[in-house]
């Protein structure tokens, strides 16, 4: 087929726009070489690589979708209040699962806790996550199910109360290993994440950067693969226990097909601005992995063929982090890989320019600085680093943008937005000079993220032998004012030639 009749962004730095695109079978082709295939009529519209999202928990936020969500409560009571009204559709001898709460965004910031939920839950086994994932909030019903093992965990948090028993919040490890105990099953997770899929279709989504291998993300990405229902390419992380395993076997990164690769290893180094744990270089937070730890890490990884996507948040986590890959990068380099860190919140403005020096990917979160923003302000407002992502990108960093739903929801075009504007709401621009461009945050959109996962000379460019993988816009966000860059809708999404949403003609 041949498109005309609108803008075709390429993403290409030698040609940035054409005014045709030709798709043969999976593949973009010479317009030349296809003058009488069958025309679509762009009528004016802009069509642009398909999106990736760089940073997704596809699984968890897919089951999301399905659960009582708690984003926009004001105060303890409403939340509670939410609760209560969601008990009755808690399954018969189940849980009541929800997501989304996060006390600072409180009237007033206090620390919930287990008997908040028993005034309203009874004996139903009740978890509440926090909007950062790194926090659960549970009743006593559900809080008796944790196992001494489970509150012990290394890198765990157990808020207590007066008596030094726990309170009903878990953080960090202890939340994540406390997880085993809510059964969600692999038939669940599956059928969410078929629905998922065309939801991330609908908003130009055609690739995602998963990070819930710890989950077992890889089976259930196979079974949709089995049953032809995996329309997103996907590159997934694993977690870097699984490292022994990996040696073991002499499996290395790419092993896969060009629909899903295990592809890289995840590992954390403090834990979030939410919950009050991002390692900061004033001595707060919680420090998971050491930089010596990550040394040794990375000195493995890359003897197994492995890139490392290493979550830092504070300051400190971001230099130990980069201190790690300066000291070992003779071997990585030599090997190719591409490492990452993931967030980078807040990088002290002498670590800005080592991401580029070293080599290291910046895969961040647009969406963040804009919902952050006033909690930033609380905890990191004399803090030049945070959120800098015109920092980054002048320094010659490559940044990959993903939505880390369900922290934020998986939108690319809301990320883009945030990128440019520095707010998705009526508020003022939030520390607007490090805003960037409409065609730097489309690049981390597209191009950074393909070539963060190997794939820069097949995938985030619209050229000639690349797949055709694409969104159809009804406007370039390049080209139309700030103001208006909100409005872009996506029109129509394309995989491998094939159209996954809204196939033409359209109106």
């Amino acid at each position: 087929m041949l498109l005309d009749g609108g803008v075709i962004r390429t993403m290409d730095q030698a040609v940035q726009t054409v005014a045709r695109l030709a798709v043969e079978g999976d593949r973009i082709v010479d317009p030349r070489a296809a003058a009488s295939s069958p025309q679509v009529d762009l009528g004016g519209r802009c069509v642009v690589p398909g999106f990736t999202d760089s940073h997704v928990h596809f699984p968890t936020w897919a089951v999301a979708q399905r659960q009582m969500r708690l984003e926009g409560c004001r105060s303890l009571d409403e939340a509670v209040s939410r609760v209560r009204s969601a008990m009755p559709s808690a399954p018969p001898g189940g849980w009541l699962v929800g997501y989304g709460w996060r006390s600072g965004d409180w009237a007033d910031p206090v620390t919930p806790t287990r008997h908040d939920l028993d005034a309203v839950t009874g004996d139903t086994p009740v978890a509440m996550w926090s909007r950062d994932d790194h926090s659960v909030w549970v009743n006593s019903a559900a809080l008796a199910m944790a196992t001494p093992a489970d509150l012990a965990a290394r890198g765990g948090v157990v808020a207590t109360d007066d008596a030094g028993e726990p309170s009903g919040l878990l953080g960090e490890e202890a939340a994540w290993v406390f997880r085993r105990h809510i059964a969600v099953t692999d038939d669940e997770y599956v059928d969410a994440m078929g629905d998922g899929i065309a939801i991330a279709h609908q908003r130009g989504v055609t690739a995602v950067h998963d990070k819930d291998g710890w989950i077992g993300a890889p089976r259930m990405w196979q079974r949709l693969h089995e049953r032809g229902r995996l329309s997103l390419r996907v590159w997934q992380s694993l977690p870097v226990e699984h490292l022994d395993n990996l040696e073991d076997l002499g499996i290395r990164s790419g092993v896969g097909d060009e629909w899903f690769r295990l592809g890289y290893l995840k590992v954390f180094m403090d834990g979030s601005l939410g919950s009050g744990t991002a390692a900061m270089l004033d001595g707060s937070g919680l420090t998971i992995t050491t930089g010596p730890e990550l040394e040794a890490i990375i000195t493995r990884a890359t003897a197994a063929g492995w890139p490392l996507a290493v979550h830092a948040i504070g300051d400190a986590a971001n230099r130990a982090a980069l201190d790690a890959f300066d000291a070992t990068a003779g071997p990585w380099r030599a090997a190719g890989l591409r490492h990452r860190i993931e967030h980078a919140q807040c990088v002290d403005p002498k670590d800005t320019g080592r991401f580029a020096a070293i080599g290291v990917a910046a895969s961040v979160q647009f969406s963040h600085a804009t919902s952050d923003r006033h909690l930033t302000d609380r905890h990191w407002g004399h803090l030049e680093g945070a959120y800098a992502y015109r920092s980054l990108v002048d320094a010659g960093t490559v940044l990959a943008n993903g939505s880390d739903a369900p922290v934020e929801e998986l939108d690319p075009l809301a990320g883009i937005v945030a990128a440019v504007r520095r707010t998705l709401d009526d508020q003022p621009p939030w520390r607007p000079a490090q805003a960037l461009t409409a065609e730097e945050a489309l690049h981390a959109s597209t191009v950074g993220p393909a070539w963060l996962s190997g794939d820069e000379r097949r995938r985030g460019r619209l050229v000639p032998g690349h797949l055709a993988d694409l969104v159809v816009l009804d406007a370039d966000p390049v080209t139309v004012s700030p103001d208006v860059l909100p409005d872009i809708t996506v029109v129509a999404t394309m995989v491998g030639g094939r159209w996954v949403h809204n196939p033409p003609p359209w109106d």
